[in-house]
C-alpha cells in the first residue's frame, strides 16, 4: 500500500505569536521526523488552495468570506478569541490546511495513495459552523468528509479523533447527519467543555471521555470496547483520522498519560478499520501535539504504522 504525505510551507507562515503553543515550530518538528531514511518511501505533494465553495461544505458562506477577509498587517496580529490568532500568513495557512484535507480524500479515491497523512496548520476540529476557536478557523475533517460525499458520493464518511481536546467543531457539524459518524476519545473534563458520553448526535456520535491522569490501559480500552466496535458498525466507507498527538504523557496542555506506542497501536487498529469497510482508505490530519520532541516522535509512530499497516 502506498502512503502519502501532503503539506506546504505556507503553513509555516501562520504566526501566533511568542509563546503560543500552536506554533510554527510543531510542524517543523514532524516534518524533520518524517525526512528520517525510514520514510523515504513515502509520496511527498503540496497541498493547494481550497476554495470558498469547497470550505463552504461545512460552514456558512457568510463565515467563509468574514474569515478570509481578515487581513492583519505585516508584523501584526488578529486576536480573534483568546487563543485563535490571525497573522498575515493565517489565511494561505488555512487555506493550504483545509486544502490539504481535500487533497487527500482525492488521492486515496483516485487510487494513487491508500493512506495520507496531511502534515499542516492551522488544526481543525474546534472550529464550528460559524464559530472560530481553539486555534481553529476551518474544521478540515469536516470539509473533508463533505468533500468525499459531494465530489465521491459516498454514502458513509467516519472521522475519529484521538486528540486530548474534543473536536466540538466536528461534532458540531456533523451531529444531524446520519450519513457522517464522529467518534473522539478525550480528557473530560478539559477545554472545551464538549464530548460528554450523552452527546450522541443523532446515534452517530460517540464519545468516550478519559479522566484527567488516565493512561494506556483506559485509552487502549476506549478505542477497543467502545469507538472501534461502534465504528464497525457504521461501516464507512472512508475513514478520516484527526490525529491529535496531545494526549501523551509529556504534553503540557492536559493531564493524560498516553504513551508513542499507543498512537502505533491505534493506527494499526484503524488500518484494519479501514480495510475492512474502506479498501484501505485512509486520511489523517494533524490536529494537536504541544511538547514538541513528543510532537515529533508520536507522529512519525503513526506515520510509520501507516506505512507498515
Amino acid at each position: 500500500m502506498t502512503t502519502a504525505l501532503i503539506t506546504h510551507p505556507a503553513c509555516l507562515g501562520h504566526d501566533t505569536g511568542p509563546y503560543h503553543p500552536e506554533c510554527p515550530d510543531r510542524l517543523r518538528r514532524v516534518l524533520q521526523a518524517l525526512e528520517h531514511p525510514h520514510f523515504t518511501t513515502l509520496l511527498r505533494d503540496l497541498a493547494p488552495r481550497a476554495t470558498e465553495a469547497q470550505l463552504a461544505l461545512a460552514h456558512p458562506l457568510e463565515y467563509v468570506q468574514a474569515i478570509l477577509a481578515v487581513a492583519p498587517e505585516p508584523g501584526r496580529r488578529i486576536a480573534l478569541d483568546a487563543d485563535t490568532i490571525m497573522s498575515e500568513g493565517s489565511r494561505e495557512a488555512a487555506l493550504r490546511a483545509a486544502g490539504g484535507a481535500i487533497m487527500a480524500v482525492d488521492a486515496v479515491m483516485e487510487g494513487w495513495a491508500k493512506q495520507v497523512f496531511v502534515a499542516a496548520r492551522p488544526p481543525g476540529h474546534h472550529a464550528e459552523r460559524d464559530q472560530p476557536m481553539g486555534f481553529c478557523f476551518f474544521a478540515n475533517a469536516a470539509i473533508a468528509a463533505r468533500h468525499a460525499q459531494t465530489r465521491w458520493n459516498l454514502a458513509r464518511v467516519a472521522v475519529v479523533d484521538f486528540d486530548v481536546h474534543h473536536g466540538n467543531g466536528t461534532q458540531h457539524i456533523f451531529q444531524d447527519d446520519p450519513s457522517l459518524f464522529y467518534a473522539s476519545s478525550h480528557q473530560y473534563p478539559c477545554y472545551p467543555g464538549t464530548g460528554a458520553a450523552s452527546e450522541r448526535g443523532v446515534g452517530n456520535i460517540v464519545n468516550a471521555p478519559l479522566p484527567p491522569g488516565a493512561g494506556s490501559a483506559a485509552f487502549r480500552e476506549a478505542w477497543d470496547t467502545l469507538i472501534l466496535p461502534e465504528l464497525h458498525r457504521f461501516a464507512p466507507n472512508l475513514l478520516i483520522v484527526s490525529a491529535g498527538f496531545d494526549a501523551h504523557k509529556a504534553d503540557p496542555l492536559a493531564q493524560l498519560r498516553v504513551e508513542t506506542a499507543d498512537f502505533a497501536w491505534l493506527t494499526t487498529r484503524l488500518m484494519d478499520t479501514a480495510r475492512t469497510h474502506c479498501q484501505g482508505r485512509l486520511v489523517s490530519l494533524l490536529e494537536g501535539g504541544y511538547d514538541l520532541d513528543a510532537l515529533a516522535e508520536s507522529a512519525a509512530a503513526h506515520v510509520r504504522a501507516l506505512m507498515e499497516g
